[in-house]
C-alpha cells in the first residue's frame, strides 16, 4: 500500500495566529534599516578604535618607562658599592695626611683599611679566588707558566695575582703557576 503524503498548505506550522497588518508594520518599524545598522556599526568601530589607540598608547608609555628604569639601573647600579668605597678612600686619605706617624701606626691604619675593603667586598658578594693547591680550572684561573713539581700535574702551585668573582661570576681570573708532569 502506498504511503500517504502530507498535504502542503500555506498555513504556518505553528498554531499561533498569523500577524495582522498592524503587527507587520510594527515589526518593520522595530527592525532597524540598513542605514541605522551602518551608523551603529560605525559608532562601535569608532569606540573600538579609540580603545585600541588608548591601549597602544598605554603600552608605549609602559615600554618607555621600562627603558628609563633600565637606563637608570645601568647608570646608578653601582651607587651602593661606590658609597661603601668612600669610607675606604677616607681612611687612605687620613693615613696619607697623618704627619709624624710611625711605621707601626701606618701599618695598623693600612690593615684597618684593608679590613674595611674586605667588608665592602663581602657585602657586595665579591669573593677572592686564591686557588693554591687546587686543580687548574681554565674558567677561574689563567696559567702564566708551568713548572716541574712534586705535586700532581695541573695543580696550582703558586698564585701570582688573586682572582675575584662577583656572585660566582669571574670578574678577574687568578694568575697562576701550574705543576707540569715530571717527565714532560
Amino acid at each position: 500500500m502506498p504511503r500517504e503524503r502530507p498535504e502542503l498548505t500555506s498555513e504556518p506550522a505553528s498554531s499561533a495566529p498569523a500577524p495582522g497588518p498592524g503587527e507587520a508594520a510594527a515589526r518593520r518599524e522595530a527592525t532597524p534599516g540598513p542605514e541605522e545598522l551602518l551608523r551603529e556599526a560605525e559608532l562601535k568601530a569608532a569606540e573600538h578604535h579609540d580603545a585600541w589607540l588608548r591601549a597602544k598608547a598605554e603600552a608605549e608609555n609602559t615600554r618607555k618607562r621600562a627603558q628609563e628604569d633600565i637606563a637608570k639601573a645601568h647608570k646608578f647600579g653601582i651607587e651602593r658599592f661606590a658609597s661603601e668605597l668612600l669610607a675606604v678612600k677616607d681612611s687612605l686619605e687620613a693615613a696619607l695626611a697623618a704627619e709624624n706617624a710611625t711605621f707601626e701606626a701606618l701599618r695598623g691604619g693600612v690593615e684597618l683599611t684593608l679590613r674595611q675593603l674586605e667588608g665592602v667586598f663581602e657585602r657586595q658578594a665579591i669573593r677572592e679566588i686564591n686557588p693554591v693547591g687546587e686543580k687548574f680550572d681554565p674558567h677561574r684561573h689563567q696559567a702564566i707558566s708551568m713548572l716541574p713539581s712534586d705535586k700532581e700535574p695541573n695543580t696550582v702551585i703558586n698564585v701570582l695575582q688573586k682572582g675575584y668573582a662577583l656572585n660566582d661570576r669571574v670578574i678577574r681570573p687568578a694568575l697562576v703557576t701550574v705543576a707540569k708532569p715530571k717527565d714532560a
